[in-house]
């Protein structure tokens, strides 16, 4: 998998005087009010959008800001419409879905079993007739977001829709209108700018010294607020970056570009900065390289990571490991339990010596929907719940660092053939092996590129000198492959004699048919019937 294109880092705005976050505010709000005003003029453009309706939006909103801010509010503008069409049009597709499997179950006689490729009928008449409803109106749904695309026509919401909707529900989110109020004006506040190499520092509009030195150049309605030459505000306290931070100070100091976001928040009422900066896309090493050390499997599910390293031939090693997490609450907590579980596994990764893990390429964005599951909606929220893109991007970014390979593999039957051919073999008396677990060596051996299955069916005769050997089984022609094993200094056990098995590998000295377990003539007299 590739790695990440570029970092970004947070820390936050310690010691602020209040005239600082005063300043802070009305220049987000001020600066808001024109980015709201931005994007209904590029939402109103629809496809009629050129670089001179571009160039006209930005001649607009210099006079009122500046021409460094104008350039940040068109391409933020730029880039939420872009968001906005790619997310309708994983909706039209979405809704295409579910549209043509309530057609094919329609379609089918009532209570008419399916198979694994294709659903079957409803089981009763009722739920036919509120499908058939619900097929109307996810037809309309689906010709009115056609329709909508094809004329340009995106909805965005600048602050966001669900806090929107929240708006409607204040005491289930136990928020005051005040509070509401202010959550809603500071997300829809606007304090970002993008960088230009050559520039001081790597940014005009938002600048960063490498001591730590925050200045801010003030739009043109609010210089006279200014506390510093220039029309810039420079707040009281300094910053440090503790992650990144001595990769940060060197493209400061270089002149090279660094973004930089300023946002408030609500609920902690702190305010941070968060830096961002792209960097060049690291080298793929060779499959052959990453595995010359084994592989850790790792099977992702609903409250933890089963992992398992694997040899360089598929073995599992070891004990297997678990990851678990907590995937309730709000998003930051959600994304802080995934990133402790990865470290958790990296750390583990790094202390074996492994150089590669092994992932499946999830993705449920088809497989979660009502006409898909029908019913099953415990196991829809089970899906629906799983960080399968965010915590692949996490652990790209964060393998990235540790020179650690991310191998991404085919997800199917991953879990129904590791509990088949791993789960009962990897269980004993002391430890019950799992069908997670199981999964996560079926996912190692995958990347390996080896076989699932421990081994193939026999051949017919049942005897490999008529049809040869299983094809996962050793070659005839692979020297020593009835040769015996490493002898073990001493005896096994206190009932068995020292020498017991020095002729194991000696196939003349085994009783098997057409070969002689004598070199001299010797016949074992008949068993009598009766004493």
């Amino acid at each position: 998998m590739p790695g990440p294109s570029g970092v970004a880092v947070r820390t936050r705005l310690k010691q602020l005087a209040p005239a600082d976050e005063k300043v802070l505010a009305l220049v987000g709000a001020h600066l808001g009010s024109l980015a709201s005003g931005d994007l209904r003029a590029r939402c109103a453009d629809g496809l009629e959008h050129s670089a001179d309706t571009w160039a006209a939006r930005k001649r607009g909103l210099t006079p009122v800001s500046s021409s460094r801010w104008a350039g940040s509010i068109t391409k933020a503008t730029h880039d939420q419409w872009a968001l906005a069409r790619r997310c309708q049009f994983a909706h039209i597709q979405s809704l295409d879905a579910g549209v043509r499997t309530i057609a094919h179950r329609l379609s089918l006689p009532v209570g008419e079993k399916g198979s694994k490729r294709a659903p079957g009928g409803y089981r009763s008449q009722r739920e036919w007739h509120a499908k058939s409803r619900r097929l109307h109106a996810l037809e309309e749904r689906l010709e009115r977001e056609r329709a909508d695309r094809e004329a340009g026509i995106v909805h965005v919401v600048r602050g966001g829709k669900q806090l929107a909707r929240t708006r409607h529900h204040l005491p289930a989110a136990q928020l005051t209108e005040a509070q509401w109020r202010q959550r809603w004006e500071a997300e829809r506040w606007f304090l970002q700018a993008d960088g230009e190499s050559g520039k001081r520092y790597g940014n005009e509009t938002i600048r960063v010294s490498p001591d730590g030195e925050v200045s801010i150049k003030l739009p043109a309605p609010l210089a006279e607020l200014a506390n510093a030459p220039h029309g810039r505000y420079v707040l009281a306290c300094r910053v440090g970056f503790p992650h990144r931070g001595q990769e940060w100070a060197d493209r400061v100091e270089a002149n090279r570009a660094v973004a930089y976001r300023i946002h408030l928040d609500v609920a902690r009422g702190r305010w941070y900065l968060t830096a961002s900066w792209q960097i060049p896309a690291a080298r793929t090493i060779p499959m052959a390289t990453a595995l010359a050390t084994g592989v850790i499997g790792v099977d992702m599910n609903a409250d933890h990571l089963a992992a398992w390293r694997l040899d360089v031939h598929g073995n599992p090693i070891g004990h297997p490991r678990r990851y678990f997490f907590d995937l309730t609450g709000t998003a930051q907590h959600r994304d802080a339990q995934v990133r402790h579980a990865l470290t958790r596994l990296l750390h583990w990764a790094r202390t074996c010596g492994v150089k590669a893990i092994a992932v499946e390429d999830l993705d449920f964005s088809a497989e979660k929907t009502r006409e898909k599951h029908g019913r099953r909606k415990r196991f829809r929220q089970l899906i629906s719940g799983m960080p399968t893109g965010r915590l692949r991007a996490r652990l790209t970014s964060m393998t990235d660092e540790t020179g650690i390979a991310t191998i991404a593999v085919d997800p199917a039957y991953t879990s129904k053939w590791g509990a088949q051919h791993w789960q009962k073999p990897l269980t004993h008396d002391h430890r019950k092996t799992t069908r997670h677990e199981a999964a996560a060596v079926a996912i190692g051996r995958r990347a390996q590129g080896h076989p699932i299955r421990r081994r193939t069916a026999p051949p017919r005769a049942h005897q490999s000198d008529v049809h040869g050997h299983r094809t996962v089984q050793a070659d005839r022609r692979v020297c020593g492959r009835e040769g015996p094993r490493p002898p073990v200094p001493g005896p096994r056990t206190r009932s068995v004699p020292p020498d017991c098995g020095v002729n194991a590998g000696n196939q003349n000295a085994q009783h098997r048919s057409e070969r002689s377990a004598e070199h001299e003539s010797w016949q074992q007299d008949s068993l009598p019937l009766s004493l």
